[in-house]
């Protein structure tokens, strides 16, 4: 590599200049405050495990998105973390087992991907999230769906949100209702994900199936709106099997649950919303910017989870990007930029502490080297033999 080439980055990996890192850093302490305020206690897993801790049970799914590595010390195989989730559902199965009933945490890191997850997308984002454990019901998925719209609004990110809503065992269930066999499965697993109705029509129409399972499993693309769809659900799913009635009770009462605490949330309900198939469990959800295509924050449940832990127990949560929220926060204004006081370099007691208590106090002090130049909002100087904060606006020489 040439010195020109050096200060390159490989593709997809991304680092954050002084007013962008100031501005997630900020972030990253308000949305951490308010997940507390929930009564979410914070973790921190370590940045790489061992590779079957990290791809245990259904985190299997992040095998072609870890890089992998020995260990020289114990010769074992080691995975940089993809995803922060089964980190947090080792250690709420294996090192807080039995704390309480309901376990609430959170956590912010840094994952690293072998390949984008989308269009310009980062190899290396920070994920921040949180967990529910220990309770089936849909009232924590409520909380998690209302948490997660919360820190969006904290963020300050959106001024509105969409949120999309599935559950991933309506298809489960009428895949096997229909005997459909893995390819199968997958094959129009596939085309329900792109809506993809011709495709549909001619999978369903190859696959040996009664004209019942066709029809349920074909009426899915369609079912798609507001919470009128899940009516017409029950209707047209009316013989499906019990596991898909309850998933279509569930639904109905996150419903009635976010109409009443979120009565001005638009949400769409998508029956082939099967984001996190092979991971999540039940219900599924993700919030969207108004008239974006990709999500900023996506969860769901996934019971079970820490089963290969030797704990297994119900759980539901989300995560967000976020580095991707910050990327939608208004652009700084640099006419209004952050006080910030400069002083020039000398041996005074004096001025040492006035700084200190500036600095104590919150303030931005910054000694200004001999020969150099620099731009503050305020300048200290000595007046009438003590120091004092005056304003400035040009620039000042040492």
């Amino acid at each position: 590599m040439t010195i020109k080439e050096s200060w390159l980055l490989p593709e997809g990996i991304d680092e954050l200049l002084p007013e962008e890192a100031s501005q997630l850093e900020c972030l990253h302490r308000a949305l951490v405050d308010r997940m507390r305020s929930w009564g979410y206690q914070l973790v921190v897993p370590p940045l790489v495990e061992y590779l079957d801790s990290l791809l245990t049970g259904t985190a299997k799914t992040l095998d072609i998105q870890t890089f992998k590595l020995t260990d020289q010390m114990s010769g074992r195989m080691l995975g940089i973390r993809a995803d922060m989730t089964p980190q947090v559902a080792r250690i709420a199965a294996h090192k807080l087992r039995g704390q309480s009933d309901v376990l609430r945490l959170c956590y912010i890191g840094s994952v690293l991907h072998t390949l984008p997850e989308g269009q310009a997308s980062s190899r290396n984002p920070i994920q921040l999230g949180a967990e529910i454990y220990g309770h089936a019901g849909p009232e924590s998925d409520v909380e998690s769906i209302q948490l997660m719209l919360d820190l969006l609004a904290v963020s300050g990110a959106v001024t509105s949100v969409a949120l999309d809503i599935g559950h991933v065992g309506i298809y489960r269930g009428l895949a096997s209702y229909a005997g459909l066999n893995a390819h199968q499965e997958q094959e129009l697993f596939s085309a329900l994900q792109r809506k993809a109705a011709a495709e549909i029509e001619a999978l369903l129409a190859q696959y040996q199936l009664t004209d019942e399972a066709r029809h349920m499993l074909q009426s899915l693309a369609e079912l798609n709106g507001d919470h009128s769809v899940l009516e017409t659900a029950q209707t047209q799913l009316a013989n499906a099997p019990q596991s898909v009635q309850q998933a279509l009770d569930t639904l109905i009462r996150i419903n009635d649950m976010l109409s009443q605490r979120l009565p001005d949330l638009a949400i769409n309900f998508d029956l082939a919303e099967l984001r996190g198939y092979h991971y999540h469990t039940g219900v599924v959800f993700a919030a969207y910017k108004p008239g974006s295509a990709q999500a900023i924050a996506a969860g769901g449940r996934y019971d079970d989870i820490g089963e290969h832990f030797g704990h297994a127990q119900p759980a539901t949560g989300f995560s967000m990007d976020l580095k991707k929220i910050a990327t939608l926060l208004p652009v700084a204004d640099n006419a209004h930029r952050a006080e910030s006081i400069s002083v020039e370099w000398q041996d005074d007691p004096a001025l040492e502490d006035m700084v200190e208590s500036l600095r104590n106090d919150g303030k931005v002090v910054i000694y200004q080297m001999p020969g150099t130049e620099m731009s503050t909002t305020h300048t200290l100087v000595k007046q009438a033999g003590h120091w004092q904060v005056t304003e400035t606006g040009t620039q000042t020489r040492g």
